[in-house]
């Protein structure tokens, strides 16, 4: 489910739970909304309004570190595939072929975007990228070395391609982790039950209906947010591209 989806339905559950509110106060008896009342709602509504805010600070902190850590694989990538060229171009012009099939595998994966949906797609005569990487594996496993160093080299070489093939196996089985749905789907019910007892509380007159919404978007955005930077290879916040863009030009030079 998309992000800007997600913040969607957020506020409508949270507009819709003001509203009840609102509704609700407009049939109780005076007695049930007196100063005692309201006390006892606060202190009550006080408890769920401490777990909310605990449980949306897991969550942030949940989000924030698969944002991390998209963005460290990111840079890795970059450098194990730079560095498995160079260790090709020094075992020598044998490795041509390999080099190039790297190259275009770095061209396909940024034309593709870097999510799991797409990285083994086929198109055409296009393979899956872990067809490519082994398609560059078999070419160096092929090579006949001369002597030691190219030996040495060849072995660097599959070492390397070996952690390039890790990456990527990696990103297909934790791309489609995101949030905890069934922890996302608590803390909606816990802040539209806050958002209920405002309403409930508050008197139903132009300005504090605008605030009580304004605070609904609000908290929707942050639930955005989180739920975007639990996908760091989509959406608006997105582990940027520049460290594989950089690797790119650098890809098949002497």
């Amino acid at each position: 489910m998309g992000s800007l989806l997600i913040g969607g339905l957020v506020f409508v559950f949270l507009s819709a739970a003001t509203s009840i509110g609102l509704l609700v106060r407009g049939r109780l008896p005076d007695h049930h909304l007196n100063a005692e009342s309201k006390d006892a709602i606060r202190l009550a509504t006080a408890v769920v309004g401490t777990l909310s805010a605990l449980a949306l600070g897991l969550l942030i902190a949940s989000a924030k570190s698969s944002y991390d850590n998209a963005e460290a694989e990111m840079r890795t990538a970059a450098a194990r595939v730079l560095l498995l060229d160079r260790v090709m171009a020094q075992y020598g012009p044998e490795t041509d072929r390999a080099r190039q099939l790297l190259r275009e595998l770095i061209a396909k994966r940024l034309s593709r975007g870097w999510s799991a949906e797409t990285t083994d797609d086929t198109s055409g005569k296009a393979l899956g990228e872990y067809q490519d990487i082994e398609a560059v594996q078999g070419d160096l496993r092929s090579l006949s070395p001369r002597d030691a160093v190219q030996r040495s080299l060849q072995a660097r070489a599959l070492d390397v391609s070996g952690m390039v093939a890790e990456t990527h196996w990696l990103l297909v089985e934790s791309g489609k982790e995101g949030l905890p749905w069934a922890f996302l789907a608590v803390l909606v019910c816990w802040l539209s039950l806050l958002f209920a007892t405002f309403g409930l509380q508050a008197p139903a007159n132009p300005t504090v209906l605008s605030i009580l919404l304004v605070c609904a978007l609000s908290v929707a955005g942050a639930i955005f947010l989180v739920s975007d930077m639990a996908n760091p290879y989509v959406g608006l916040i997105r582990v940027s591209d520049a460290p594989l863009q950089s690797a790119i030009m650098r890809l098949g030079k002497p």
